[in-house]
């Protein structure tokens, strides 16, 4: 139950993060595990700096060092940004840099409904039940049943339950269902065709609009999407990168050269002084390479019911759209 309150000591069952050496690794608080024979046995978990007996953990104040066999290391509390950094990969996940942007750019605060479709590993799901809680609410849809189930499963164990509902949908097709129609302050869409799913972002949202984002990793995919919001009365429409770059910060010195002696007319030409001091500077200098492209995200605002309309039929849009393609295509071939 470590996600659900910060805490000061591990208890059985938490799943804590264990820090070695710049390395990260979940784990869970259980003495013992069963074997390939299904026989329980003393839970020992190895690392690069040797072993580590769990049982141990079991009352140990987090934030602690702890004694390997080989070393040692510390035992954290997770937080959604070290769990995005350890957890399994069912599929490919979003990370801190884009998550903190989503979170902004929803406008999300305690008490917030927000629908979140898909699930996935869970990553943006955790960032967003801390967001909201504790009287918000987030509902998120997979629709792969397996990952749905898993997620689940993950959520009750992370004590998190009270504050996710999680279902296998595909709301392209579906919806997220009657009972959602109104309530969501929020929509966010990790889809192939997040277009496809505005229109079920619409009936979703409350009456007093509400806030969209999708993530996409094609701008093609991009086009599509802000067509579909334009269509259905979306405002501010707009789309970003978020490319996080490190500057690295270091000393330097400088040669000075001591030119008091211009004063005096009798001086003679400085070109073979030699400079008499150095003087330290802080700098900071860019990286030798960048971060390379995660994804898009388009991010619109739907305003209030009494003020929405819509701002081209279906025809129009599409029309478009394949005037944008042909476009993109006549600038590919002439480059080529």
């Amino acid at each position: 139950m470590s996600f659900r309150n910060y805490k000061e000591k591990i208890d059985e069952g938490d799943t804590v993060i264990l820090y070695l050496s710049n390395n990260l690794y979940a784990l869970e608080v259980t003495p013992e595990i069963k074997n390939k024979r299904g026989d329980l046995v003393e839970n020992v978990y190895q690392t690069p700096f040797g072993a580590l007996k769990v049982r141990n953990l079991i009352g140990a104040d987090y934030g602690s060092r702890v004694e390997l066999s080989k070393g040692w290391g510390h035992i954290l509390q997770p937080t959604p940004e070290l769990w995005s950094q350890t957890l399994p990969h069912r599929t490919q996940i979003i990370y801190t840099p884009d998550i903190s942007m989503i979170l902004l750019q929803l406008d999300l605060v305690p008490g917030s409904i927000v629908i979140e479709a898909g699930t996935g590993s869970g990553s943006l799901t955790h960032a967003l039940i801390r967001r909201v809680r504790p009287h918000g609410h987030v509902y998120t849809f997979d629709f792969h049943e397996h990952r749905a189930n898993v997620a689940r499963e993950e959520f009750q164990e992370h004590g998190l339950a009270d504050f996710v509902t999680t279902q296998h949908r595909d709301v392209l097709e579906d919806g997220f269902g009657a009972d959602l129609n109104g309530k969501a302050d929020a929509v966010f869409l990790d889809l192939p065709r997040p277009w496809d799913g505005v229109i079920h972002a619409v009936a979703a949202m409350k009456a007093q609009g509400g806030r969209f984002c999708s993530f996409s990793p094609c701008i093609e995919q991009v086009q599509r999407t802000c067509l579909s919001l334009k269509e259905h009365g979306f405002q501010d429409i707009s789309t970003m990168e978020v490319l996080q770059t490190e500057l690295k910060v270091t000393k330097r010195n400088v040669p000075v050269r001591d030119l008091s002696f211009l004063k005096h007319k009798s001086s003679e030409s400085p070109v073979e002084e030699k400079p008499s001091s150095e003087k330290t500077y802080v700098v900071a200098t860019w990286p030798t390479s960048t971060t390379g492209h995660t994804g898009y995200l388009t991010v619109a605002t739907l305003p209030p019911m009494f003020i929405r309309k819509k701002t081209a039929p279906a025809k129009q849009i599409e029309a478009n759209l394949t005037e944008v393609t042909n476009e993109a295509m006549a600038v590919d071939v002439a480059a080529t």
